[in-house]
């Protein structure tokens, strides 16, 4: 863990080290002060020689503003050291992230991700400025008064190791104990963040259903379980004030009891006796920082091994040696294909994160999605995909962009396996509009050039009018530059999806895939986005997975899919007669006349 997290310090190794250096220093000077303040009672006060109070005392504010000086240093560079890294760590996690693959994604939760990238490495920021900086200062001080303690009178300071080894044994105790706890409270962490992204982005569904109550219920009963956790690990941590201050107490008084004694024998002066005491506040103060680092250790180490994960995480898909960086074309095979999402999520049958969060257990997951397909799709093809709930239908159409990869046979587009494609220019090849059609937050311009950055006005355009948006963008005032709020919510669900099926003509695929992407339009809307198809991109392979046979029977073929087996590959008019599922489910959406024109 230590390794992989100093690795994210890069350009800040050097602030690292300066910071550390001028703690150094800083921690030199104040060591010297007390030995010059035994030589003002000794050599000045006790002898009364004021030109050795103003030598010493002229010596003594050198060192005050020099430690000044390097206390000012050491904080400005571990600050910057510290903020650096952070930025790092949030830069690296954040990168890594968007390499993973659907499997990888599917590991973490997306509150667990977020208090990762902000409350932990804000715990891991803190400790490490408190590492290169007062984890040097503190027991810098502590050695140095200890060392200087020592050629005062070495029978004192035996008290000074006493306390030092008595304390040492309470704080490992304390952490012992509270670093569990601290593990607890950043999964709680986790779920608090969780259940608020949740009720805020479906704000409009909570107040609908009038489910304000329950919602502030369910926040209120994690918060309750997070506020009882740190409670019971403050409950914990309240003993290391108390230690500290008892164990300063005992030097006082052993020191008092000691020292009296030998400053009577003349063994020790009394500016000695002076300088002892407050080497003992140096050596008890850096024992209490000292304290205070391990806290903040047992917190960060939690934080830590959180934040690793995330960095260590490597993707399920890779590109392969040498990859294939042209599409020929969109035709498609699959062949003997079998999938279950124990193969592409193989790391996750044990971890219990996933587990807990899915409430999956291992022979669920190891369940085969799809089995043995094999089928052939030519170029240029509109094919259909239809199937109950659970068929199979969006893993089929997510294993042609690699996904996720298969667990035996081979999918292929332009005649070549997906897994010896370079993965970008495979995905830039195929298009996909999933279920969950999402908008960012910009102009609809900019959510149109997410399809291609480099698409122009007429271009995108062009895309909206063959997916049927440029009708309803022309009525707004402001057109193009109409501004899209975070996730679509000032669009309907028909627009949302149509913006997003222009987004991905953008680029211009071999393949397009439309999974349940025409389910807010209506009839009429959604007959003229296939006719724009057939007209405006008859050379891309369409593929159009729908719940309303309406929307699929004009296409070149329909799969239909039941239990991850294909149970039928035809025209409509042939598997009306033919399967007897796709016979059932078109009698019984016309019997329901479910194909009217609903509008929208």
């Amino acid at each position: 863990m230590v390794k992989t997290l100093f690795s994210e310090v890069k350009e800040y190794k050097a602030s690292s080290f300066l910071s550390m250096l001028f703690a150094f220093l800083e921690v030199l000077v104040d060591t010297l002060i007390p030995l010059q303040m035994a030589r003002i009672i000794d050599f000045g006060i006790s002898a009364s020689n004021f030109n050795q109070v103003l030598y010493h005392g002229s010596w003594m504010l050198v060192l005050v503003l020099a430690g000044l000086l390097f206390g000012i240093l050491a904080g400005k560079f571990s600050a910057k050291a510290s903020t650096g890294f952070a930025y790092n760590l949030r830069d690296s996690m954040f990168s890594n992230i968007q390499t993973f693959s659907f499997g990888n994604i599917d590991k973490f939760s997306t509150g667990g991700l977020i208090t990762r990238l902000t409350t932990d490495v804000t715990n891991i920021q803190n400790a490490y400025q408190m590492v290169i900086r007062i984890c040097v200062r503190a027991p810098m001080n502590g050695i140095c008064a200890i060392i200087m303690a020592l050629i005062i009178s070495p029978k004192i300071t035996m008290v000074f190791l006493v306390a030092i080894a008595f304390l040492g044994c309470i704080l490992f105790a304390i952490i012992h104990k509270v670093k569990p706890i601290f593990e607890k409270v950043f999964k709680t962490y986790d779920g608090l963040n969780e259940c608020a992204q949740e009720n805020i982005i479906g704000v409009r569904v909570v107040k609908s259903y009038v489910r304000e109550e329950y919602e502030t219920n369910k926040f209120s009963k994690i918060a309750g379980k997070l506020a009882s956790l740190s409670i019971n690990a403050e409950k914990i941590l309240a003993f290391n004030m108390p230690a500290v201050i008892l164990t300063a107490n005992g030097c006082i008084l052993g020191i008092s009891w000691f020292g009296a004694k030998l400053v009577t024998t003349n063994e020790l002066t009394t500016g000695e006796m002076t300088s002892l005491f407050a080497y003992i506040m140096t050596i008890l103060m850096s024992l209490m920082m000292i304290s205070m680092i391990f806290v903040m250790l047992s917190m960060s180490i939690a934080s830590g091994e959180r934040i690793c994960k995330v960095l260590e995480e490597k993707s399920f898909i890779s590109n392969p040696d040498n990859p294939v960086k042209t599409v020929p074309d969109g035709s498609i095979d699959f062949e003997n294909v079998t999938f279950a999402y124990s193969h592409s999520l193989s790391l996750l049958e044990s971890s219990e994160e996933f587990r807990a969060k899915h409430h999956w257990e291992k022979e669920n997951i190891s369940k085969d999605v799809l089995s043995d397909i094999n089928i052939h799709i030519n170029s240029g093809e509109t094919i259909g995909i239809v199937g109950g709930t659970g068929s199979g239908k969006t893993t089929f159409v997510n294993l042609i962009s690699r996904l996720y990869d298969v667990k035996s046979g081979a999918v292929k587009v332009g005649g070549i396996d997906v897994r010896n494609y370079d993965i970008e220019v495979l995905r830039n090849s195929v298009s996909v509009v999933l279920q969950k059609n999402l908008l960012f937050s910009g102009s609809i311009l900019e959510n149109l050039r997410w399809g291609n950055e480099d698409a122009t006005e007429d271009e995108c355009r062009e895309a909206c009018k063959t997916a049927c948006a440029d009708e309803f963008i022309e009525k707004f005032p402001d057109k193009y530059q109409t501004f899209i709020e975070q996730g679509g919510t000032n669009v309907s669900g028909g627009q949302r999806q149509r913006l997003c099926i222009a987004r991905a003509l953008l680029k211009k695929p071999r393949i397009l895939i439309l999974d349940d992407s025409t389910s807010a339009v209506d009839t009429a809307t959604d007959s003229k986005i296939r006719k724009a198809f057939r007209e405006n991109i008859p050379d891309t392979t369409k593929l159009i997975i729908a719940q309303r046979i309406n929307s699929v029977k004009d296409a070149d073929k329909i799969i239909v899919l039941e239990n991850g087996i294909i149970t039928g590959f035809g025209p409509h008019e042939e598997l009306v007669k033919t399967n007897s599922f796709y016979k059932a489910m078109y009698e019984n959406q016309t019997q329901n006349n479910d194909d009217f024109d609903i509008g929208e």
